[in-house]
């Protein structure tokens, strides 16, 4: 990912892959020519969790996923994973994902990424406003009886 945008590589990928899959085909409806190299195909991960945090690692279950790979025509590779069995946001993700390793990632930045991370931004606040609203103070009050 260029140095010049907010979003290293990791951070792009996890926002796509997250991103509701109607809304990514909104900010970014005209995909470029691109091979498959991979997929789409759908699979199954472990997920592992932590008791606590910071417990023991535990398989928590597994979740269906579909993974891509496309290369552009200019040789640039493209890879995504995205919960679920859509095939097309993990294409477009991927398509996605090489387009922002060439010179077009500012612009995709300003056009895709920063809509879809202000978005989750929005909802995670909203999220967060609700469980608050629901939230109950315990306190102990100490008796003066002895």
């Amino acid at each position: 990912m260029s140095t010049r945008t907010p979003f290293d590589r990791k951070a792009a990928m996890g926002l796509l892959a997250r991103a509701r899959p109607n809304r990514l085909a909104a900010v970014f409806p005209d995909m470029p020519d691109s091979t498959l190299l991979r997929g789409p195909e759908t699979g199954a991960v472990m997920v592992r969790g932590r008791q606590g945090g910071t417990g023991a690692p535990f398989n928590l279950g597994e979740v269906t996923i579909t993974r891509c790979s496309v290369q552009l025509p200019c040789g640039t590779v493209g890879h995504a994973h995205v919960q679920g069995r859509d095939k097309a946001h993990a294409r477009r993700a991927a398509v996605l994902d090489a387009l922002l390793q060439t010179q077009d990632a500012e612009a995709l930045t300003r056009a895709v990424l920063s809509p879809l991370a202000a978005e989750e931004t929005a909802r995670r606040e909203t999220r967060a406003r609700k469980a608050a609203a629901t939230k109950v103070e315990f306190f102990t009050m100490v008796r003066g009886d002895d």
